[in-house]
């Protein structure tokens, strides 16, 4: 098993093609962004890719599962991030394709609107 840098690295190389995409700790693993978008995430060395309404069937019909993960307080919780499959590191483009998609399933969602800080 790699280790999560050299996991990490890997995922960025096979997405290079799509442009300056980048990778930032957070909550334990990896959010994989471009542009400021996150469109994937790394958790226990698995890539998650980030699906929605027009691109779910893609993931769904591999039967590739949602990431989730249980809170504090017990309560299990499912994110719209599916497991990449296989061929994503078995083929460079496959891992484009799959990588293309995940990224215009981040583009077609709303951007958060940024909270103020309080002082």
């Amino acid at each position: 098993m790699q280790n999560d840098s050299d996991f990490v690295t890997e995922v960025l190389e096979r997405m290079h093609t799509l442009g300056a995409v980048s990778a930032r700790k957070m909550f334990g693993g990896h959010g994989i962004f471009l542009d400021g978008r996150m469109f994937a995430l790394i958790a226990d060395n698995e890539l998650y890719l980030k699906a929605d309404a027009h691109s779910r069937a893609h993931f769904d019909a591999l039967d590739l599962p949602r990431f989730s993960y249980t809170q504090a307080s017990g309560k299990a919780v499912s994110m719209a991030y599916h497991l990449a499959p296989e061929d994503f590191f078995e083929d460079s483009d496959a891992a484009q394709s799959w990588a293309l998609r995940a990224l215009e399933a981040a583009l077609r969602a709303p951007v958060p609107k940024k909270t103020a800080r309080r002082k």
